[in-house]
């Protein structure tokens, strides 16, 4: 009975949009850690994602996305840039890179929980982007879907999740420039997607 109630107090809160947080300031430093979909591969300089992110909050966005990187690396650059920005938030967009090289889903794991408590121990907030889960057959049928480690790394670390924004830009052929890339009208959907999460969360106003 108590794990009923518990878990209809869960779904309600999912259904409100969970809790709502402290709003990030016009100005503020926001940075993304990512890889080369954050970097914006496939598109001009100014349509990727950050930049597109930073027109349309305010916020002072800076762009940590590496081609080619996985969470490992991520791990490792991410005390020199939260000593460099400051940032009031950080989103973080990583693990493509390990699912294409086949890395044990644990170590996957594993990194995105230490990054994100990294984050929150200098107490600076952080969010999750959920990532699709690599798949032939669902890029064939332009339904791909988040890979399901996010919703754990979520849970376990009581970090927000941006889920399906990813997923349904990569989705769909017109809005992307390669298999893995948006181009530059998928990057501003995923800009779009991402400011309505986060107007959801509370971190923008």
């Amino acid at each position: 009975m108590k794990r009923f109630l518990l878990l209809l107090v869960l779904a309600l809160l999912a259904s409100c949009g969970g809790p709502r947080h402290d709003p990030i300031p016009r100005g503020a430093t926001v940075l993304v850690l990512g890889d080369s979909v954050s970097y914006g591969t496939g598109a001009d300089d100014g349509e990727d994602y950050p930049s597109v992110l930073g027109r349309l909050t305010g916020w002072k966005v800076i762009n940590a996305g590496i081609p080619g990187d996985t969470s490992s690396g991520g791990l490792q650059r991410l005390p020199d840039l939260l000593e460099e920005h400051a940032p009031k938030l950080v989103l973080v967009e990583l693990g493509g890179n390990d699912f294409l090289r086949r890395m044990p889903s644990g170590q996957t794991t594993s990194n995105l929980t230490t990054i994100l408590a990294q984050i929150k121990a200098r107490n600076i907030a952080a969010v999750l982007v959920a990532v699709p889960q690599p798949n032939l057959f669902g890029a064939a049928l332009r339904s791909l879907s988040d890979d399901p480690i996010y919703a754990d790394v979520a849970e376990q670390t009581g970090t927000p999740l941006v889920e399906n924004v990813l997923s349904e830009v990569l989705s769909k052929n017109e809005l992307k420039s390669d298999p893995i890339h948006p181009n530059a009208d998928g990057y501003r959907k995923v800009a779009e997607g991402l400011a309505e999460a986060l107007s959801e969360l509370g971190y923008l106003q």
